[in-house]
């Protein structure tokens, strides 16, 4: 998650069941849609690397092309880097960073990603517009959102019912749109855009394990993340109602037939 305007609010904040959660993305279950245009020498710019998982697999990828990434958090930033002195990655550098307001000259890379971010912002457009200008001529901008509506489980669970609910109404109640997925072609041409190729894939949660680690994830995040606390300071939410949802997604990964499908919008737009 990026640098945002001093009044954008993180939905997810930065608890260790969240950060856990983003350092498991890769490039490959991520942003496979990217890597077609990730040769060597290439240069990349990532908004909102978070923990820097799916950064350092981009710089392996183009080196000795360097690569950028940018977070809000400083503490995520440090992670990050660590992240790439661990995995001896030595072709990218991290820093703190505002999406709407890039600290790089006009046409600074080819490729331009961002993961996650846009359903975050009061103003995906003009962070579209300022990720286009650092773009080079005939460059890329790529951007990945999940759809929170588009979200579909089995078996039915009441309490998975009420965690969407409760995250619309967090969400935008935070000024952000969840639902960013089905929008990016839209904000996109309203940037200016004018080549722009969607695509989506998803991320499914249907075998055991994986039942029990999304369970995990936001059987945590419900009670202990920024979720959790904006949830109890607007009043959407009391910390028994917060209990009995958590309680819900560990019975939903307790299941031997469960299914969890996030469908996430892509697009690449062309400079």
């Amino acid at each position: 998650m990026s640098a945002q305007q001093p009044d954008d609010v993180y939905t997810h904040g930065h608890h260790e069941s969240v950060v856990r959660a983003h350092a498991s993305r890769t490039a490959e279950n991520s942003a496979a849609f990217v890597i077609p245009h990730l040769t060597p020498g290439v240069s990349v710019l990532d908004v909102g690397c978070g923990p820097g998982s799916i950064t350092c697999d981009f710089a392996e990828m183009v080196a000795p092309g360097r690569v950028a990434g940018l977070d809000r958090s400083p503490d995520i930033i440090a992670q990050a880097a660590a992240l790439a002195a661990e995995r001896g990655v030595d072709n990218v550098d991290f820093a703190t960073g505002n999406v709407y307001d890039l600290d790089f000259p006009d046409e600074s890379f080819d490729v331009v990603h961002a993961h996650q971010v846009l359903q975050h912002l009061t103003d995906p457009v003009a962070a579209l517009r300022e990720m286009r200008r650092v773009a080079k001529a005939g460059g890329i901008v790529a951007v990945r959102d999940a759809d929170f509506h588009g979200m579909s489980w089995y078996p039915a669970i009441a309490e998975l019912d009420d965690w969407m609910d409760l995250y619309q109404r967090i969400a935008r109640r935070n000024g952000a749109e969840p639902d960013a997925g089905r929008r990016l072609v839209s904000w996109a041409q309203a940037a200016g855009f004018t080549d722009v190729a969607p695509s989506s894939s998803n991320w499914l949660y249907a075998t055991g394990q994986q039942r029990r680690w999304q369970a995990r994830v936001w059987g945590e995040r419900v009670l202990h993340s920024s979720f959790a606390d904006q949830a109890l300071e607007y009043g959407f939410a009391s910390e028994a109602d917060l209990a009995r949802i958590s309680a819900g997604w560990h019975r939903w990964g307790s299941t031997e037939d469960g299914w969890f499908l996030i469908p996430n919008g892509e697009v690449i737009a062309r400079a």
